[in-house]
């Protein structure tokens, strides 16, 4: 080796490593990803720890009605605050019967609105067809929620897909069904489950039409009742330990019943997901 090239192999060994500028950019990000995901995980498990916390409330507070009454409570539609003797099943019945009817009258006209705003209706009319839903809102509860979502949904089908379609020949509805549903269809189903959830825990718009008797009728037009409006109605009337547990109780069948639809609507979501996976 020439005395040069020694020279400057020996100053290169003494130089300590100085890092450069992209290498302590690199650091910072890295810090800042972690700190990033540890918050998230934070947060994560504090919803979590929200949620385990009310159910263990519930049950606390539910457990002398629960014990006092056992499955009888899910079965009998008796409710008499005088005797103490209560059971779920009006209320069971009108909160299911309710929501099913809320989603028979809101997906059909909540697709219909996001379908005019994102195919049908002209630009300068979009905009002003939003506010219709969202006044809608005092009329039927749960329909600007599922629009909403389905609006959206809709508009994040590209342009590319819909103007190929139309090229083919395609009519309105051919796209609509061909190629806008299968591409959103996760979407339009998470949408309808969000109403369903909205359905389910309305309380005062519900408590003021559905007549509060507890009872159960295969009729539609007769009064009945629901949990979330049982508990409106008769939470701050509750005299009796037992009266108010069996209020509790109720609560935790109503956050029984939404646990299992949540749980439903992911399973379907995984289980379509997995079928267009299988496809592609």
């Amino acid at each position: 080796m020439s005395p040069l090239g020694a020279a400057k192999q020996e100053k290169e060994s003494e130089s300590p490593d100085i890092p450069g500028p992209s290498s302590a950019g690199d650091r910072s990000r890295s810090l800042d990803d972690r700190l990033f995901r540890g918050l998230t995980v934070f947060f994560a498990a504090l919803v979590l720890l929200s949620v385990f916390g009310m159910l263990v409330t519930l049950l606390a507070g539910s457990w002398p009605a629960l014990k006092t009454f056992g499955l009888r409570f899910l079965a009998s539609k008796e409710w008499n605050p005088v005797t103490e003797q209560f059971g779920a099943l009006a209320p069971l019945y009108g909160t299911v019967i309710t929501s099913v009817i809320a989603l028979l009258v809101g997906v059909p006209v909540s697709f219909g609105i996001a379908l005019v705003v994102t195919e049908l209706a002209p630009r300068w009319l979009k905009r002003p067809i939003g506010m219709l839903t969202a006044g809608l809102i005092l009329a039927i509860m749960i329909i600007p929620f599922m629009a909403a979502v389905m609006r959206d949904v809709f508009e994040t089908v590209p342009g590319t897909l819909r103007e190929s379609a139309y090229a083919l020949g395609c009519t309105t509805w051919e796209v609509v069904w061909r190629v806008v549903l299968p591409y959103t269809r996760v979407g339009v189903i998470g949408g309808v489950m969000l109403g369903l959830g909205r359905a389910l825990g309305e309380t005062m718009a519900v408590t003021f039409v559905i007549g509060n008797a507890h009872d159960v009728h295969l009729s539609l037009f007769m009064a009945g009742n629901t949990i979330s409006s049982t508990l409106a109605n008769e939470f701050t009337e509750a005299v009796t330990p037992l009266y108010t547990s069996s209020l509790l109780a109720l609560g935790l069948v109503l956050f029984v019943l939404t646990f299992i639809v949540l749980i439903a609507a992911r399973l379907m979501l995984m289980k379509m997901r997995a079928r267009e996976g299988e496809r592609t």
